[in-house]
């Protein structure tokens, strides 16, 4: 009896979420050589978390780093930041408070919103809706289920005109945590069809292109994320003859896979994974890519934190031949999602613009041909980090919708 008792509590202990009860992230500003060794010291010997960057291997001079610390290593945090003179900031004092301020919509019921954060159960129920609701205008499909077994959902966005037309694809959910980013595939989708017939841009984006939309791609990390551990930010997958769970799948693209700010350890957050497209999401959005590649003239994913628009490379610092469009276009989407509620946004290639990353999809998508690459880095610039507030939902969806209107219509105006 005792030994079921004890099973019965273990079982109780495994369900109930991590809590971050006293953590705090973070921010630094290294000012010297010295100081960029310190954080990655402290990301070597000490449980930290990095929100940005990514990792310690990509802390430089001058470039802020947020970084979340359990309760337990804080003492021996402060005394190292202390000893160094480091501009040390507190952006979250108490980081589980920020995880139940999060939610400020007090919920009634598990109904469907979109100002407000849906868990994946929810999002795949207001997929079959959506589409019911709206036959003319969106189809879906599965395009291969995740690690543990769950559909990966795609909407087709367009007028149904029975010719081929121009694509755009565009991903949210790539790392776990950062719960913006499904909610806007989720406002996109629905705005899409409401503005239909009323608002001119749109129509004629919907009469001459597809969009195709991945509200959530990694679909396994994000239920985790409202299960188990807010912070998850990886795949589920397991590592062979490693304990540590997950690859990082914006590393696990052939773009430069592997080299410059992708770890082999399967123990980071940037996990490159055990080979190129290891993982079976990336395969699956991989190959539905490729097969679809005469359509599809841009590719959008949708990441959070930074308030950046991003274009290749970031796995090398060169820069592409189509370079000064890019970055033409990426200046025009901004201006007009800044002219919304003024927020500002920076753009340009990603190595020099955030940081080098290899295994990118957006590098990967650009490689194989789709030249409107871009990654979208949403609010905000760390006050709140990944739990960005369900108040500012619906700003965030709005302004980033002007940004992707003014991609699509350049797109659409400017074949290839």
């Amino acid at each position: 009896m005792k030994v079921l008792l004890l099973l019965g509590l273990v079982a109780v202990a495994l369900c109930e979420p991590f809590k971050f009860v006293g953590d705090k992230v973070l921010r630094l500003t290294p000012g010297s050589e010295e100081h960029v060794t310190i954080i990655k010291e402290i990301g070597e010997k000490i449980k930290v978390d990095f929100w940005r960057p990514d990792s310690p291997d990509l802390v430089t001079i001058g470039k802020t780093v947020d970084i979340h610390v359990p309760a337990a290593q804080l003492d021996m945090v402060h005394t190292i930041l202390h000893q160094s003179g480091m501009e040390v900031k507190v952006m979250l004092k108490n980081l589980q408070e920020a995880v139940e301020a999060q939610m400020d919509n007090k919920r009634a019921t598990k109904a469907h919103g979109y100002t407000q954060y849906n868990d994946w159960a929810t999002i795949s129920e207001w997929v079959s809706s959506i589409a019911a609701a709206n036959t003319g205008l969106i189809s879906t499909q599965v395009i291969g289920n995740t690690y543990e077994g769950r559909p990966m959902h795609l909407l087709k966005v367009g007028k149904s005109t029975g010719s081929t037309k121009p694509a755009i694809f565009m991903d949210c959910g790539f790392h776990a945590r950062e719960w913006i980013t499904p909610a806007f595939c989720q406002w996109f989708v629905n705005e899409a069809v409401t503005t239909y017939g009323t608002d001119p841009e749109m129509t004629t984006l919907l009469d001459k292109m597809d969009f195709f939309v991945l509200p959530v791609f990694n679909i396994d990390g994000y239920v985790y994320s409202w299960t188990n551990d807010r912070m998850w930010r990886k795949t589920r997958s397991k590592n062979s003859g490693s304990g540590c769970i997950g690859t990082d799948p914006n590393r696990n693209f052939d773009a430069g896979w592997c080299t410059i700010g992708a770890s082999s350890n399967p123990c980071s957050e940037t996990y490159c994974g055990s080979s190129i497209e290891s993982e079976i999401e990336s395969k699956n959005l991989a190959n539905f890519i490729r097969s679809n590649k005469s359509i599809i003239k841009a590719y959008l994913t949708v990441h959070s934190y930074s308030q950046l628009l991003l274009f290749p490379y970031s796995y090398t610092y060169d820069l592409t031949a189509d370079h000064s469009e890019l970055l033409s276009v990426s200046r025009g989407a901004i201006a007009a999602l800044t002219s919304l509620h003024g927020t500002r946004y920076t753009a340009g290639p990603g190595a020099s613009t955030i940081y080098p990353a290899a295994g990118g999809s957006d590098d990967w998508a650009y490689d194989l041909g789709v030249k409107y690459s871009y990654t979208f880095e949403l609010r905000d610039e760390g006050y709140y980090g990944f739990l960005l507030p369900e108040s500012q939902i619906k700003p965030t969806c709005e302004e980033t919708m002007l940004a992707v209107k003014y991609i699509a219509t350049h797109v659409l105006n400017n074949p290839y």
